[in-house]
């Protein structure tokens, strides 16, 4: 086994001392962890362009039969996203199906949500299905315009693989634009070997020439297989502060002002920020939203990301526009199943047995708030604005919002998946 990843000082080294920390510090929400693929595959494989010997199979097992026993959830994959791109469905099934032997979940960012999203979607069922493994799609959509208006394949997929017995369920964020970083639009073979690696790369006149051709013409397996639309591409927060002008700027306004061209804008920030840029980008369908958004196995989520200057505003808002748009204001969910949506449904999702309902026994995690007014107030412009209409939110019966406000309290603790037995992994 080698082990690529540094020590960034963070002073956990599993998925057991994580969760303690958690424990220690207390936090305003609970939290439960799923394995992440890249991290493990990094570990064991590094960012090497090649299927996992049989040997790193069996050490990617080891690593996550004892995440699973030390709590984990799941596993997450982040198949768009070097190393995790370069792993094989044969690969994921031996890795899923550790984790159904704990009883847990397969949640996969997909290899594609453009051109490639149905084949995508196809992959991580059969996956699913070989595993013998729950699956929860993660942010299930269809982008770009070569998805648009196609979310009811996606769901007759869904539909056959529950009318097969796979336990499915899958989740959404009620917006348009998506969130990444910059450099997940690059070709993977541009992306490995670390960023330092990659910046370096970057400096090379072949190699830049070669990957704007790549993104611009023939779609980067980074860009989902689709030639990136610059005027798509909206600049979230940099790390460098001397690049803060750039921030609510698209790469195409930024070409635009300055007389360049658009793939030099994005190659030069991407050196000069090393790689640490974070985007918005609008590639969106809202009939897909709503489709999706619709059916009986869907939970919301958030995939909020919350650093940068300008981040997504669903890292504040994503409940309450479920709850105030699309459920008062335009009726796509009843009240009730919104509810449902967000609550119930991810507990069971979790296997949380006393949470998610109002009842006696269970676990006084609650959210007061008025179906009149919740709104979300997060926009684009102020992506950080708390949402209205939502008084109070208790976490086992203590308030974390008082009349409105944040209070100081962390009861949060670090949730941990049941210490059932495992099957064989033989």
């Amino acid at each position: 086994m080698r082990d690529v990843v540094p020590d960034a000082g963070y002073g956990w080294r599993s998925v057991a001392e994580y969760l303690a920390e958690v424990d220690r510090r207390g936090s305003a929400t609970n939290v439960a962890y799923l394995l992440a693929l890249g991290t493990i595959r990094m570990d064991v494989v590094g960012t090497e362009v090649r299927r996992a010997t049989a040997a790193e199979v069996a050490a990617m097992r080891a690593l996550v039969d004892q995440g699973m026993r030390e709590g984990a959830f799941g596993m997450s994959s982040g198949l768009t996203y070097v190393p995790g791109m370069f792993a094989d469905a044969d690969g994921l099934v031996a890795l899923c199906e550790v984790v159904a032997a704990h009883g847990g979940y397969y949640a996969p960012h997909l290899r594609s949500y453009g051109a490639g999203a149905l084949p995508a979607y196809a992959e991580v069922d059969e996956v699913a299905r070989r595993a013998s493994s729950a699956l929860h799609l993660s942010h299930a959509t269809m982008n770009f315009p070569e998805n648009r208006g196609r979310a009811g394949e996606l769901l007759a997929l869904v539909d056959r693989a529950l009318a097969d017995g796979v336990d499915v369920t899958l989740d959404s964020y009620p917006y348009l634009p998506g969130a990444t970083t910059l450099s997940a639009l690059l070709p993977s073979r541009v992306a490995t070997g670390g960023p330092e690696a990659t910046v370096e790369r970057l400096r090379d006149p072949a190699t830049r020439a070669w990957v704007a051709h790549e993104v611009e013409v023939v779609g980067s397996d980074g860009c989902h297989g689709v030639p990136v639309d610059w005027s798509t591409i909206e600049v979230a927060g940099v790390r460098d502060p001397a690049l803060a002008d750039r921030v609510g700027r698209t790469v195409a306004g930024i070409a635009r002002d300055e007389a360049r061209p658009a793939a030099e804008v994005f190659l030069d920030l991407l050196v000069a920020d090393r790689l640490g840029t974070g985007i918005l980008q609008h590639v969106g369908d809202e009939a897909n939203v709503r489709a999706v958004m619709r059916h009986p196995r869907h939970t919301g989520g958030s995939d909020g990301i919350l650093v940068g200057a300008k981040p997504h505003p669903r890292g504040a808002g994503t409940f309450a526009r479920y709850l105030g748009h699309y459920v008062r204001e335009e009726g796509v969910l009843t009240l009730a199943e919104a509810v449902r949506h967000l609550s119930g449904t991810p507990a069971e999702r979790l296997g949380l047995r006393d949470r998610g309902r109002v009842a006696p026994g269970y676990v006084a995690d609650l959210v007061a708030f008025d179906p009149a007014t919740v709104a979300d107030r997060a926009t684009f412009a102020e992506p950080r604005r708390t949402a209205a209409g939502i008084p109070w939110v208790l976490l086992g019966g203590e308030p974390v919002v008082a009349d409105g406000e944040r209070t100081d309290a962390r009861p949060g603790r670090a949730l941990r998946h049941g210490p059932a037995a495992p099957r064989s992994l033989g």
